[in-house]
């Protein structure tokens, strides 16, 4: 029976297929406009607002995207339902270096360089590709089920970021808060462009220690093709193996060039020799000396890598450069000492992996240090807050040391520099409505800005900036960012640094961190490790509410995620069990429509609308926490080991009554479900749409959608008193249970059993449960007072239940095991007191050693006169 006679009777099939619901239950979604912003129906909610770390547009789907996601989602997916008007904003990162190396390899084979097409025709070439093979990952994310507002995708090289880009950089260039000027940068020889700090990738390399003699003076380096650019020797001012020293010449090997000892405080006089080789093009500290003594500045390598110094050398690798130059220093005499192999710390890029080189270079920089004053300062008042808290002490160690941003790259691929040049020198930065200078000997700076510069806008510039749009008046600042711990030095300072400097509020009120998705075995994955795992052939094998399962019960703030493939294994059993309780449950009418009575219900409903009250109390509050996994883990545990297992197998016995208890039971249940599919679909929507529909009679055509449907609203209070009775039965069914297996009883074999009822309570529990308690225990069921004659009987919950056995086994095979089982007792018992009666044994063996062979030999004895009152039963 349902509330609503005519509502269809919807039936599943026997077994959940993901291929089947998914992509239906996607489009679904679509064309029902669910993830849509500032739909008219919710103008008058409460905005809720985040965007997504945008992907390059070069990638697709890893496993670190698919946690990340499923994060935001479930987060988003719940506001919805909460009844807030949610932006959840998507888009692609353009991905400079990545996506201009990408297309050159597709230029090397056909033979062709970018500079065969030129610039324009290169950047038409990317943009080409862009279109052709970019953003695939945008196909993923729905795969994945991502509940983003298609509406607004943004690209970081549209043409409203682009105004943002050029805004933001005059802006910095009005207040002297970015500049031009010759610095040390790190420079990838591969990639021919300059990188910041943190695209360099520091690893322990074996390489080489060299000593080598100037004149009175030794030094010692690793990099010896460098010494070619030396210009100065430096030792501390204050040392007084030294201090004669300082002002005078010493000769610089293989060049005759002579060059000066200087006295300077950043030499440490206890490392090495004392004494330190100054070659200011090519190393950050040796320009910062080199600037305080006014010494010269000489390239001796150039964009690729090669020497550029005249002699035998010139032209040379500096990888081939570096044993010829020791090799020579070797000739002359001028080595000192070698130590081979010396394990250091070497930059690489990040993208590519080639060990970067220090290098003197023309670029441009922000000012950082007036950004990070302000972005630092927002998080030490609360503007913004960290979730755990303890990741704010990362984002600090970054802003509060920050250097100066080289922001310019030697790539074609990216937002242009918006800076012309003159032809007597003359310097313009035009404002992004205003005409750049023309005309004969303008130019514009050649390089592009760094990736980075354009996504430190993003909260801001997809929403509209620098133009006041009602999306930026609407949804700015954001909600909350989620993101890895990984890039809060990347990202999130820059974003806190470049937002805090255009608008007065912060970007994000809360930014939650979250870890690395790891192996099992807590090992970073990659490629080369062969652990790696990859999301979308997972999702082929076991369908994408497994995957976000597994993903989202491992989550919990600021710490690393475990995977493995046997986990998502288990996910796909707990979603199929999800799709058989619901599919039982429709097959017995259960219909959360249905009317009703809280006065009539049982101690069982009573017991289950408790639970599920409690449960939804304590899932909020952890969704509220971003404590993702400790939500999954209280769903998980009240849906399949309290309303699957008991509260459903309970079920079963009131639906076989009387049409008013199964009314009520239909009702419970319809409930119960409903409830708990709204509680789940946050994390595993495709699965819970498709049941919770069926559920309330929602037909193929009826366009009616979890996603918009109401989060559960506040459940009341739990019920004590049916929490303790519900209890009682539990433990003795887990009792029973627990004989039965230990006996060797098959499951489904019926067991004479008496409930004895000495008391009035027991009398009370024997007439609410006994029909209950025969179905869980398998048992055919009197109630009386005195256990009949041979009968076991157990206690446990207060009740005592006897079981009639000796029509359920085979008497003389019962005593044959019990023997043997004494035998063995027996045997196990002699062996551990002959080793506890040994002095010797005693004062020598490890005290863990001992204590565990005093519990063995304990649980022996007690075992045993188990053994011997079963046997004694027996007869």
């Amino acid at each position: 029976m349902s509330a609503d006679p005519s509502r269809p009777v919807i039936e599943l099939p026997p077994q959940y297929d993901p291929t089947v619901v998914e992509a239906p239950g996607y489009q679904r979604w679509l064309e029902a406009d669910a993830f849509t912003a500032g739909r008219p129906d919710r103008a008058d909610l409460p905005p809720f607002s985040l965007v997504i770390p945008p992907p390059n547009v070069t990638g697709s789907l890893h496993v670190g995207h698919a946690f990340e996601h499923v994060l935001m989602d479930a987060l988003t997916r719940r506001k919805r339902m909460q009844q807030y008007d949610v932006l959840w904003l998507p888009g692609m990162d353009h991905a400079g270096i990545a996506t201009q190396n990408a297309v050159e390899r597709g230029l090397a084979k056909e033979g062709l360089s970018r500079h065969d097409l030129g610039r324009e025709a290169f950047v038409e070439r990317v943009w080409k590709w862009k279109a052709e093979y970019g953003g695939q990952i945008l196909g993923q994310m729905r795969r994945l089920g991502d509940g983003v507002d298609w509406s607004r995708e943004r690209f970081t090289m549209d043409e409203g970021l682009t105004r943002a880009v050029r805004t933001v950089f005059k802006q910095l260039y009005d207040q002297d808060l970015i500049y031009r000027a010759e610095r040390i940068i790190n420079w990838c020889p591969r990639d021919r462009t300059a990188l910041s700090d943190i695209e360099v990738d520091h690893r322990e390399i074996e390489g080489e220690l060299v000593t080598i003699q100037y004149g009175p003076l030794t030094v010692a380096t690793t990099r010896a093709e460098t010494m070619l650019g030396d210009t100065a020797v430096a030792v501390h001012p204050a040392d007084e193996r030294y201090r004669h020293l300082i002002g005078t010449m010493v000769p610089l090997p293989l060049t005759g060039r002579m060059i000066p000892v200087v006295g300077d405080e950043h030499v440490d006089p206890s490392f090495g020799s004392g004494a330190v080789k100054v070659t200011p093009a090519h190393d950050p500290n040796d320009f910062e000396i080199g600037q305080r003594h006014g010494l010269p500045s000489i390239t001796v390598l150039d964009e690729l890598g090669n020497v550029t110094a005249h002699g035998p050398f010139l032209g040379l690798d500096r990888f081939e450069a570096r044993p010829a130059v020791v090799e020579a220093l070797r000739a002359e005499g001028l080595i000192v000492a070698e130590k081979r192999p010396y394990l250091h710390s070497v930059g690489h890029c990040s993208r590519c992996g080639t060990v970067v080189e220090p290098r003197l270079s023309l670029q441009w920089f922000v000012r950082v240090a007036p950004l990070a004053q302000r972005a630092g300062d927002a998080v030490r008042a609360g503007e913004t807050t960290f979730v755990p808290p303890e990741m704010a002490a990362r984002y600090f160690s970054w802003v509060d040391n920050m250097h100066d941003w080289c922001v310019s790259r030697q790539l074609w691929w990216g937002h242009r520099i918006p800076v012309w040049y003159g032809p007597d020198g003359e310097t313009v930065v035009p404002g992004p409505d205003e005409e750049p200078p023309a005309g004969p000997g303008w130019v514009q700076d050649e390089d592009v800005l760094d990736t980075w510069f354009s996504s430190a806008l993003w909260p801001a510039s997809t929403l509209g900036w620098p133009d006041d749009t009602p999306d930026f008046e609407r949804y700015y600042p954001t909600s909350v960012l989620i993101t890895g711990y990984d890039i809060i030095f990347f990202w999130v300072a820059r974003m806190m640094m470049f937002c805090t400097f255009i608008a007065p509020e912060v970007p994000f009120r809360q930014v939650m961190v979250h870890g690395l998705v790891r192996d099992a075995r807590g090992r970073k994955m990659s490629k080369s490790a062969g652990n790696g795992i990859d999301p979308l052939e997972l999702i082929d094998a076991y369908g994408t509410d497994a995957v976000r399962w597994t993903l989202a019960r491992a989550a919990n703030p600021g710490g690393d995620v475990p995977l493995s493939e046997e986990w998502v294994q288990g996910s796909r059993n707990f979603v199929n069990k999800l799709w058989n309780a619901t599919r039982f449950a429709l097959m017995n009418g259960a219909d959360p429509a249905l009317p009703l009575d809280e006065t009539t219900l049982s101690v069982a409903d009573r017991w289950i609308l408790s639970r599920l009250a409690e449960v939804t109390v304590e899932v909020d509050a952890l969704y509220e926490a971003f404590e993702f996994g400790k939500a999954c883990d209280a769903l998980f545990h009240f849906a399949r080991d309290e309303l699957f297992d008991w509260y459903v197998e309970l079920a079963k016995v009131p639906m076989r009554g009387d049409e008013a208890e199964a009314g009520r039971t239909r009702a419970v249940l319809g409930r119960s479900l409903d409830t708990v599919l709204r509680l789940l679909h946050p994390v595993i929507p495709f699965v819970t749409d498709e049941l919770w529909r069926s559920l309330n009679g929602y037909g193929e055509d009826d366009p009616q959608t979890l996603a918009l449907a109401e989060w559960p609203a506040d459940p009341g209070g739990p019920d004590p008193a049916a929490g303790a009775e519900f209890a009682r039965l539990q433990e003795l069914v887990v009792e029973l249970r627990r004989f039965r297996t230990q006996q060797g009883i098959a499951s489904r074999r019926k067991l004479g059993a008496m409930l004895l009822t000495s008391d009035s309570g027991a009398q009370a529990f024997a007439a609410t449960w006994s029909p209950q308690l025969a179905a869980l225990a398998d048992l055919t069921i009197q109630v009386g007072s005195e256990a009949p004659a041979g009968w076991e009987t157990l206690t446990a919950g207060g009740m005592s239940v006897a079981l009639d056995l000796l029509g359920s086994i085979d008497v003389e095979a019962e005593r044959a095991r019990i023997t043997r089982a004494l035998e063995a007792k027996a045997k196990e018992i002699a062996q551990t007191a002959d080793k506890l009666g040994n002095q010797g044994f005693l004062a020598k063996a490890p005290e863990k050693v001992v204590a565990e062979i005093r519990q063995r030999h304990d649980n022996a004895v007690a075992e045993q006169a188990l053994l011997n009152e079963r046997l004694r039963r027996l007869g």
